[in-house]
């Protein structure tokens, strides 16, 4: 039966799996697990206790905390009585929480623990609609930091009493009510409130459920912010389906994570992928190691291809999956039932790594203003290379500039107190979604680079940056890539290094620095990620080749506005930040050319 409503989505699911595990997360080191009835339980309490404070039909409610199983409960207590739920990212300044607390017109926010309160009560008195904030963890004085603090554990010591308010405002809730604001600003840093419905994610979690076979038995592991729209989609997924989340709030701990929590679902952004098959690569430096990998990685590509396996290539298999393929399984935590990736565009080469180790990764396309899912390779239909097919009751078309543009029941009804951008987006029922690409004859979607990521030089040439950043990044000591060139007579590049490859690279190489900071500015290192620069550019085009390169020698960031929470590169950020280094690149180029 087809969801009417998010709340549906918890009832259903108490009814059908009351004892069977919902939520989980690690304290110490045991695991904290709450089973479907309890979950029932506590989002009535706390859906009960919204009520008395007053949260009306319609009225936003904020969330501004890391993941954890508190987040879920809030999350579906306020759909459950037709609040409308406003994520904040955790990584957020308190600017860019009034920000979006203000714009949103939020009256409860719920905070996570001491870094968040202090960021809502540093600017409380610029947010004249916020009556109430409660929060998740126990802080010393919360109740002098700011007015109206309500403490979590006293909200859901209370028994839910079976209030009719509840159920009346239960009943009331429909399809085409506002279920969510999600800020986005994307590369751009122009923060939009995008106003999801519960018909919009409805229609994508039958749509992903119709694409794979997740059952109660299933566990995902959610380390993607729940506050962008990928995770929190997915975990309505999850839940629709009686299967387990566990919560991680330090998504840099996903590698330990994983073989504790053994995941057989897993949705995750490239950067974990391209890490895992980077140090892979690494570990087989030697020429002995990396001719049993590559022979290893063959073996298993037959093996997938051919179906029907002979004896030989059993035994070759066999043989390949416990030197290397085993291996790599292990650093995902295991066997999938579903590997998935979104959020940023993933190499082909990194799809057929892990498919030779017997994991197929479906990636999927989409973007926040159509909840976010547009398009998914699936285990019965799947191209690498490509994005996938447009999911079921939803269209795509290629405009004549080659920008996706996308109609379906999970596009947006806009952007939250924006008509002008609003109308610059969604053009005749048509959500243009600022990607180029293209479809094929079978209908696989392809995403070539975003339309405002174009560099276009000041001849006139047009260049992609993604995919020359995707070749740049795959060398293990490159943790980013970022290509700049519009409006310039070529294009240049920053890398960041990843400080444990370099580490690596120093002691082989015999470089010694005293610290982090010092290799990272170490000439040799420099001249080392230039060499291998040139390796990537010497396979471009002319008007593609990279002419100088720079190294960028501090971390890269979602706190200091230079990633996104996808961990894509805010690219205009990043070449405001460097604007000095930028410019030395050119001169140099210049006095070359003298």
């Amino acid at each position: 039966m087809n969801l009417a409503h998010l709340g549906q989505l918890l009832t259903d699911s108490v009814a059908a799996h009351p004892a069977r595990p919902a939520l989980r997360v690690r304290r110490g080191d045991d695991w904290e697990q709450t089973s479907y009835a309890e979950l029932g339980a506590r989002v009535a309490t706390v859906a009960e206790a919204l009520l008395r404070l007053g949260v009306q039909h319609g009225d936003r409610v904020a969330i501004f905390a890391t993941n954890r199983p508190e987040w879920t409960v809030a999350d579906l207590a306020t759909l459950l009585i037709g609040g409308v739920v406003v994520p904040v990212y955790q990584t957020s300044t308190a600017r860019q929480a009034r920000h979006v607390l203000g714009d949103a017109g939020v009256s409860v926010a719920f905070v996570g623990g001491a870094a968040e309160l202090d960021k809502v009560a540093e600017v409380r008195a610029e947010l004249p609609a916020l009556r109430t904030v409660i929060g998740f963890e126990e802080v010393a004085g919360a109740e002098e930091r700011t007015e109206g603090y309500v403490a979590w554990r006293e909200l859901i010591a209370q028994q839910p009493v079976k209030d009719p308010a509840l159920e009346n405002r239960m009943a009331a809730v429909t399809g085409s009510d506002l279920a969510t604001i999600i800020y986005t600003s994307g590369t751009t840093g122009d923060p939009r409130g995008v106003m999801l419905t519960h018909e919009a994610f409805c229609f994508e979690i039958e749509a992903v459920r119709e694409l794979f076979e997740i059952t109660p038995t299933d566990q995902s592991l959610c380390f993607l912010p729940l506050a962008h729209a990928l995770e929190r989609a997915w975990t309505f997924v999850v839940l629709r389906s009686g299967a387990l989340n566990t919560y991680l709030a330090d998504a840099t701990k996903v590698a330990e994570m994983l073989p504790l929590a053994k995941p057989s679902l897993l949705v995750s952004v490239p950067r974990l992928y391209e890490r895992v098959y980077a140090i892979a690569r690494q570990r087989a430096s030697s020429p002995a190691k990396r001719r049993v990998f590559d022979w290893a990685i063959k073996v298993g590509a037959r093996a997938q291809a051919a179906g029907e396996l002979t004896p030989r290539l059993r035994a070759e298999l066999r043989l390949a999956d416990k030197l290397v393929l085993s291996g790599i399984r292990t650093a995902l935590g295991g066997q999938k039932r579903v590997l998935a990736s979104g959020g940023a565009p993933l190499r082909a080469e990194i799809e057929e790594f892990f498919h030779a180790a017997g994991l197929l990764i479906c990636q999927g396309y989409g973007l926040t203003e159509a909840a976010p899912l547009i398009s998914f390779n699936s285990p019965q239909a799947f191209r690498f290379g490509t994005v996938g097919r447009v999911v079921a009751g939803g269209e795509v078309r290629i405009a004549e500039d080659g920008e996706v543009c996308y109609r379906g029941p999970n596009v947006m009804n806009g952007y939250w107190n924006r008509p002008d951008a609003t109308a610059e987006t969604l053009i005749d029922g048509w959500l243009h979604t600022g990607d180029i690409g293209g479809v094929d004859d079978d209908g696989f979607l392809t995403i070539t680079d975003r339309k405002k990521d174009l560099l276009v030089t000041e001849g006139g040439k047009n260049i992609a940056p993604g995919p020359i950043e995707g070749e740049l990044a795959a060398d293990p000591l490159v943790e980013h890539a970022v290509l700049l060139g519009d409006g310039r007579p070529c294009v240049v590049a920053l890398l960041r290094p990843s400080l444990e490859e370099a580490r690596d690279w120093a002691a082989a190489a015999g470089v010694s620095a005293a610290s982090d900071d010092e290799l990272v500015a170490h000439p040799e290192l420099r001249a080392e990620l230039k060499r291998r620069a040139d390796a990537v550019s010497d396979g471009l085009p002319h008007q593609e080749k990279i002419r100088a390169v720079a190294v960028i020698t501090e971390e890269l960031t979602m706190a200091d506005g230079l990633l996104t929470p996808t961990l894509k590169v805010r690219r205009r950020a990043v070449e405001q930040r460097y604007a000095a280094q930028v410019e030395e690149l050119y001169t140099q180029i210049r006095e070359r050319k003298k």
